[in-house]
């Protein structure tokens, strides 16, 4: 069942995304940025984990899981070392997806040429 739940939670995100996209044209930056966002505020009032726990990977694996990383690291941090540790908080748990993202796109920079 957790199968079928990821499916539809994860594809009711992507159907919001590309709402936004049709219906309010949106940037793709800005759908993202919203999508974090509220990925973010999910996990501020408490709601994303419990989120989690019902969708399993139909919640972890959208950008909402960014915006829940990087609250949830600072939150974690904020109440272990005080005030610094929002700011460490945040790269404490989202330092191994930033760090792929700049390599792969390093990477890709230097393969792909681009159009134009």
């Amino acid at each position: 069942m957790i199968y079928l739940w990821a499916f539809v939670v994860g594809g009711l995100i992507c159907v919001f995304g590309q709402i936004c996209f049709d219906v309010f044209k949106l940037t793709p930056a800005h759908t993202m940025t919203l999508l974090v966002v509220l990925g973010a505020i999910g996990d501020g009032l408490g709601l994303y984990d419990p989120f989690i726990r019902f969708a399993g990977a139909g919640a972890t694996v959208p950008i909402t899981s960014f915006g829940n990383a990087l609250v949830h690291g600072a939150l974690a941090e904020l109440h272990k070392s005080g005030v610094i540790g929002i700011i460490t908080g945040i790269f404490k748990v989202t330092s191994a997806g930033i760090s792929a993202a700049i390599i792969f796109s390093f990477l890709a920079s230097l393969f792909v040429k681009p159009k134009g």
